[in-house]
Parts: structure tokens; C-alpha cells; sequence
């Protein structure tokens, strides 16, 4: 995958997705973190260290249950907001994760996994999950950096 990448235009408040080969969680965050750091200055964002170490542990889980879960990773998108950033990975995996839409409780015992969805649930807005058109799915969130 190849996509065209379009840069944000944070002065005039429109949001720009920045989409880009991604191939593992790590890559995912260290891009995420380039461009949450090119966006946000400290000087003129009130998004702290704590809300980027969350949009990270989003990342990563996201990304990860792509590989793990979802046949691979198809895509991951950014597109940043006034508000904070919007996340969309794409699979090739048709099936919708049971837990997707859940209370985001932890797993009553310790199994060693089924703690990604509960993050991704606690620490996101706005979760939607499309089937797509050439097969499999994306998961979108948005994650708040205010």
C-alpha cells in the first residue's frame, strides 16, 4: 500500500490525514509521535505527556490486533483535529471483535490477553468499525489530547 499523504493545515482549523505504510506497532507509534509532536508544541496545546503516552497505548493496541487478530495490517491512517487525533487502521479480517463495543471491563482473571480492547474502549471516542468493500475492516477512533 501506497498511499498519497496529505499534510494538516492546523492554522486554518481543517483537519488533514496523514496516511502511510505501516508495518508494526512500533512504527506506528514512533510515526504517531512525529506527528503529534510537529502538530502540538508545547507552547500552544494544552495535551500533556500523559494524553500522548494514552494515544500511544491506542496505537499500539490497534495496530497490534490488526497483525494478531485481523490477517494483517492493511492501512493505518491519522487525521488530526483541533481536539486531538483520529486513528483508523484497516485489516483484512471480516469479524468484529465481541468486546468491541463492551463496557471496556478487564478480563475477571489474568489470561495473558484480552486487555487491548478494555484500553482501546477506555481511552478512545467515538469507536466505529466498517466493513470494507475489498474485504476486511476498519476500526476508526478518536482519541482526545485536551
Amino acid at each position: 500500500m501506497k498511499p498519497a499523504e496529505r499534510h494538516p493545515h492546523r492554522d486554518t482549523g481543517t483537519a488533514g490525514t496523514l496516511s502511510v505504510p505501516i508495518t508494526s506497532a512500533a512504527a506506528a507509534r514512533s510515526y504517531v509521535r512525529s506527528v503529534v509532536g510537529e502538530a502540538w508544541r508545547p507552547a500552544t496545546t494544552r495535551a500533556g505527556e500523559t494524553a500522548v503516552m494514552d494515544l500511544l497505548l491506542v496505537v499500539s493496541e490497534l495496530v497490534a490486533n490488526a497483525i494478531r487478530h485481523g490477517g494483517g495490517l492493511a492501512g493505518f491512517e491519522v487525521t488530526l483535529l483541533s481536539e486531538g487525533v483520529r486513528l483508523s487502521v484497516h485489516d483484512y479480517s471480516d469479524a468484529v471483535p465481541s468486546a468491541a463495543y463492551g463496557p471496556g471491563t478487564l478480563p475477571p482473571a489474568h489470561e495473558g490477553s484480552g486487555y487491548g480492547w478494555p484500553l482501546i474502549i477506555r481511552l478512545s471516542r467515538e469507536i466505529h468499525i466498517e466493513r470494507r468493500r475489498e474485504g476486511g475492516k476498519t476500526v476508526t477512533v478518536f482519541v482526545p489530547l485536551m
